[in-house]
């Protein structure tokens, strides 16, 4: 394999171009292909925000929160762009969640504030509150495509190949290595990042060139966020609202979110099951969903004028238990699904990617194959 490049990464999200920009850092030659166009809107990690929290109620994500703040600032000190705000979070609704919370701040030493709901209507009159209020003065939100295409534009500037508009079609062993075959040629390195998102199944598991690799049972979903104009004088923290739910992930998923979008007013997220078992077919903005998001918002988001209203669609792809798939197999490095809470540790998975890809050993007993 003496003309193999170091790795090749597939899928130029937000997952797989941090990964190629840590790698290239790193010195590693790294190919970065992403089958459609550049910041494309067919994936997950299109949009201008997310919510960005450290406020988990499974300890083990507050920790990776820990470990993404700074891994933000490296990549803001490398691009020359902000791209993490810290304006605050707020967590809402189901007690028991709102505890298990509040422990995890406590437990990783983060400030926080406990509130009732009317205090903090009073403090954030843009909501309506359910049950008991924790805020995070460390959570906010995140810039979406200008994180992807800073990791791209950095990845690139460090001496990484990228290229758009190529398919990945297989992934066959080679040697010690791996082959990865696109329409116009065949890439030869020692070892593969697979950050496909949806299009995982495609390219390991069964009916690939590797059945070895177990995946559990990967579903995908297609979200429809919904964007409303904001109230002259309101303004929106970053917000979830946790419903009454026990089910296996349940702690891991929540009833609704939302934050404030520069441009495109307040954002609202209503996590839906419409299934969608091929992602090829983007779908369309569906106005049932659409009616559902008014009406929660008619509810619970005063600051929101409903009758300034968008939509746009994206794909979740979840795990039974909504952990992530973070593993190395051979020459294999798997990174996906993140289950709908993935993007604000977008760069230290990408970190975590590049450390399994070049040898490491860094990986929790959740997100193991």
């Amino acid at each position: 394999m003496s003309n193999a490049v170091d790795v090749v990464v597939v899928g130029a999200g937000a997952m797989g171009s941090t990964a190629a920009w840590q790698l290239a850092k790193a010195g590693r030659s790294v190919v970065l292909l992403e089958q459609f166009g550049r910041l494309h809107d067919r994936g997950s990690s299109h949009g201008q925000t997310r919510v960005f929290r450290v406020s988990y109620r499974d300890p083990l994500y507050t920790a990776l929160a820990v470990d993404s703040i700074p891994r933000w600032k490296e990549l803001e000190a490398d691009s020359g762009q902000v791209l993490l705000e810290q304006s605050g979070q707020l967590d809402h609704g189901f007690a028991p969640a709102i505890d298990e919370i509040a422990a995890s701040l406590e437990g990783a030493g983060f400030d926080y504030d406990r509130l009732d709901p009317q205090a903090a209507a009073e403090r954030w009159p843009s909501l309506v509150f359910d049950t008991t209020v924790v805020y995070s003065p460390d959570g906010g939100r995140v810039f979406a495509d200008r994180m992807v295409d800073a990791a791209i534009t950095t990845a690139e500037r460090f001496g990484a190949d990228v290229r758009f508009d190529t398919p990945v079609r297989r992934i066959e062993p080679d040697g010690e290595g791996v082959a990865v075959v696109t329409d116009t040629e065949t890439i030869r390195a020692r070892s593969v990042i697979v950050s496909a998102g949806a299009w995982l199944t495609r390219l390991v598991g069964p009916g690939t060139p590797w059945p070895d690799i177990t995946l559990p049972e990967v579903t995908v979903t297609r979200q429809q966020p919904v964007h409303f104009a904001i109230r002259p004088g309101m303004s929106f923290p970053s917000y979830i609202h946790h419903i009454a739910d026990d089910a296996p992930g349940a702690a891991l998923r929540f009833g609704a979110y939302g934050l404030e979008s520069p441009g495109e007013g307040v954002k609202l997220g209503l996590e839906t099951e419409v299934m969608c078992p091929d992602p090829d077919e983007v779908g369309i903005v569906d106005p049932e969903i659409t009616a559902e998001a008014i009406r929660y918002a008619e509810q619970w988001l005063p600051g929101a004028d409903t009758s300034e209203v968008s939509a746009v669609t994206c794909l979740f792809t979840n795990t039974p238990d909504s952990h992530f798939i973070i593993d190395r197999i051979g020459p294999v490095v798997v990174v996906s699904p993140c289950s709908g809470h993935g993007f604000k540790f977008a760069p230290e998975i990408g970190a975590i990617a590049a450390d399994l890809a070049m040898g490491g050993e860094r990986r929790h007993p959740e997100w193991r194959l």
